[in-house]
Order: structure tokens, then sequence, then C-alpha cells
């Protein structure tokens, strides 16, 4: 099996994973994974997670263009910016999970960590989650404002949208994206109970001992 042949079956298997536990619905939602050869394979546009065809997903030349499959999603531009500011990026993920959406639209979470540090595990695969602003959706300033992190941040979470998290693999991108959804659920169903995070020593001994970008 080639490359590209297995990255198609495994964009597939995991947009239907995601679909099926409801991480997002209907059309929403995208994948992409870089290859050896610097293109890009990337699900396409108005296409539902859950019924994807391996054939149909776009692959993309380095510049952007398309090369075969179905017309892109139309937030490419948020995926390149991954892979041009971090150079380890195999793979973007981009939902729209309920409740992480919810979480950005609340008023008082920091916008440059929007994750409160409550696991371990929220800080080992994501670091530190910044909050962008609202933009249209499609709109190539999404992917300007991820540049203007300079890839200091491996997730982002957009206002009134959804997440988008980059990571070495798709598995891994897959992963660090439950892990984020996972965290905001709890975020908001402890808002209200005094509920007791890790301290700023325990978030430094976890920083240190799994070596988190953490900055």
């Amino acid at each position: 099996m080639s490359e590209e042949t297995k990255a198609r079956e495994d964009i597939t298997r995991f947009a239907k994973s995601i679909f099926d536990r409801g991480l997002t619905c209907g059309s929403s939602g995208n994948i992409s994974m870089r290859l050896s050869d610097d293109t890009l394979l990337v699900t396409p546009t108005g296409s539902s997670m859950g019924f994807l065809d391996p054939a149909q997903i776009s692959r993309l030349d380095a510049t952007g263009q398309l090369l075969s499959g179905d017309a892109p999603t139309k937030e490419v531009a948020l995926h390149t910016a991954f892979y041009d500011t971090r150079a380890a990026t195999g793979a973007v993920v981009h939902l729209h999970p309920t409740h992480s959406v919810a979480l950005s639209m609340l008023p008082d979470v920091d916008p440059d960590n929007v994750l409160p540090p409550l696991t371990p595990y929220t800080i080992m695969r994501l670091g530190k989650v910044k909050l962008l602003p609202f933009f249209m959706p499609g709109d190539p300033a999404m992917g300007e404002a991820v540049r203007g992190l300079a890839g200091k941040r491996s997730a982002v979470l957009l206002a009134n949208h959804g997440p988008v998290v980059a990571g070495k693999t798709l598995d891994a991108a897959v992963y660090a994206m439950e892990e984020l959804e996972e965290t905001a659920k709890l975020a908001i169903l402890t808002r209200s109970l005094d509920a007791i995070g890790l301290s700023d020593a325990q978030v430094s001994q976890v920083v240190r001992r799994f070596n988190v970008d953490y900055d």
C-alpha cells in the first residue's frame, strides 16, 4: 500500500470515528495530512466526516493548487498556516465540538490559555491553547492569525467556531483534539463548583517531565 493510499484510508477512518462520536456534525469540520513529498491531503468542501470517499479527498501541491480529488475545504489557509509555522506538523484537525465552542463564548476565559489546567493530559497533549477572535468561515485571516503566533501554539480555539489542532501524526492530532474537548467539558461542568485544578508548581512539573512547549 502506498503512502498516499494509506493516508487517505487513515483520514477516512478517523473522520468516521469523529463523526460517529458526535465531535462534529453535518458537513462541518476538516482534516489534512502532509505527505513526504510536501503535498497535502485535505477533506473536500461540503463533505461529511462520516461519509468520506478516500478517492475524493483533495490532494494539493505545496503552493495549494489542486492536483486531484474534489475541491478542498474552504479553510485550507487555516491548515497551511500550521504546516508553514510548525515544521514537525504532519496533520491538522479542525472540528466544531459542542463544549469547546461553548467555552469559546464565555466572557471570563483566559484568551492566552483558554483551557484551565485541570488534568496533566491537557498540558501534555496541548500545551497552552490560544483563543482567537471570531472570523467568518473560510476567511484567510484565520490563517494569518495562526501565523502571527509564530509556531508557538499547536492548538487554537476560534471564538464561536471551534478548535484547530496540529500534531506530528494524524492520530496525535485527533487524540489532542479529543483531550481539548474533554477538558472544555470538564471546565464547563466544574465552573461553579470551586474545582481544584493543578497548581502552578504541578503544572511546571508536568511541563518539565514531558518536555512540553508551554511558552
